[in-house]
């Protein structure tokens, strides 16, 4: 590694994502790195995807190609996506890789049959960094458990530092072989500034919003989300509706998926739910301001949660389940927020700390703040500082084990 001059970062992922872009602008304008982006979907390129989650076609209004250097490697796979393991598939990958000549690679994900195949070729040959958000919160006991611990055991074999998003996700490494000296905290981060810039115009602007679906001022909106899908459970939130006989509440839903038309149909003739759709990213600041809370009451495979990261940046305070990965990190119960258990009836108890909230003018105010406060530490800049700390961390343990820098 060559840590005198530029650090040359090779990063492998499938496609541009909204989360992704700025970090790696950020990477990029860094001093002392040079960065090329691989993205391994090539049909991506068109900057219009098919999510089968939401059910309709996106395209963020954000720019996700600007300021680094990228390139699409073509993938050959019979049905392209970032869905399972055989769609992507890029013959000329590794190939392309070693042509730039990284001194360190950053691989996102190894379920996909050309990132594990990077892992396997260039384990011994350039420093990897791995970037997941795996937990083990819905691992469940038996010989499938065992067999998949093997067998991830054996694939972390080829990573020499994990980049770890959360407390969650440093449980799923050190389960899979990874020591804790190959442990670096990059937590899980978005744009900050660009949801946390507090104007008049925008908070006008989410006043309107309400407005125009009849919600006042004085009114409480708890709000989700996310794709309206089973994991989610978006359900819960019609759930607490239920429990809740105060008129100056109104629940929002943000997205699209396979429960919406179900959950209409539950909501119909309750005047205080409302359907937005989806939302592109220009939005979202405003939306998230309409809320007095957002909710995620994920059931399962909710990795992370990035919507929490962008209700606190708003200042929202937040309620999410404890099988969010991102619960033990982000909220504070009774300070950013609340989390509530899966296991039994929860609406009820939700139902009372809303309205318990609400009756305190205040607090819900002071909650938001702190949680503004409080995310400010996962930030793209921790995050580049991080990937800093990782390099030193390799270049150290090259030193050690005298092989030249």
């Amino acid at each position: 590694m060559n840590t005198s001059a530029m650090t040359r970062i090779a990063i492998v992922t499938t496609h541009p994502i909204q989360y992704n872009a700025p970090l790696f602008a950020r990477l990029a304008a860094e001093p002392c790195f040079e960065v090329m982006v691989f993205y391994t979907w090539s049909q991506s390129s068109a900057g219009k995807n098919f999510d089968p989650d939401f059910k309709r076609t996106i395209e963020w209004d954000i720019p996700l190609l600007e300021g680094y250097s990228f390139c699409f490697v073509d993938n050959v796979a019979p049905r392209p996506g970032s869905d399972h393991f055989r769609g992507i598939d890029n013959p000329t990958l590794i190939r392309e890789i070693e042509a730039w000549k990284p001194d360190a690679l950053i691989i996102y994900g190894w379920a996909f049959r050309s990132h594990l195949a990077c892992l396997r070729h260039f384990k011994g040959r350039v420093p990897i960094l791995f970037r997941g958000d795996s937990t083990l919160l819905d691992e469940k006991s038996g010989l499938k458990k065992w067999l998949r611990r093997i067998f991830l055991t054996w694939v972390y074999r080829h990573v020499d530092i994990g980049l770890c998003v959360g407390v969650q996700n440093r449980a799923y490494y050190l389960a899979h072989g990874l020591r804790p000296d190959q442990l670096v905290n990059a937590p899980h981060a978005i744009d900050n500034d660009r949801f946390a810039a507090d104007d008049p115009q925008r908070n006008e602007a989410a006043r309107v919003r309400r407005r125009v679906l009849g919600i006042s001022d004085q009114d409480h909106v708890l709000m989700f989300v996310g794709k309206l899908e089973a994991k989610k459970d978006p359900d819960f939130l019609l759930r607490v509706g239920y429990y809740i006989d105060d008129p100056t509440f109104h629940l929002v839903f943000v997205g699209n998926g396979q429960l919406e038309t179900a959950l209409k149909r539950k909501s119909s003739g309750r005047p205080r739910i409302h359907f937005l759709g989806f939302q592109n990213q220009q939005a979202m600041p405003e939306i998230y301001r309409m809320a007095d809370v957002l909710v995620l009451p994920s059931r399962w495979n909710e990795t992370w949660g990035l919507a929490v990261n962008e209700a606190m940046a708003c200042g929202r305070p937040v309620l999410v389940s404890d099988r969010v990965g991102c619960a033990p990190d982000l909220v504070v119960q009774g300070e950013t927020g609340w989390i509530f258990s899966t296991e039994g009836n929860a609406e009820s108890d939700v139902a009372v700390w809303m309205q318990q909230a609400v009756d305190q003018p205040d607090t819900l105010v002071d909650m938001g703040r702190q949680g503004q406060e409080r995310i400010k530490a996962y930030s793209i800049e921790k995050m580049v500082e991080s990937i800093h700390l990782a390099i030193r961390t390799i270049y150290r343990k090259q030193n050690n084990e005298g092989k030249p820098a």
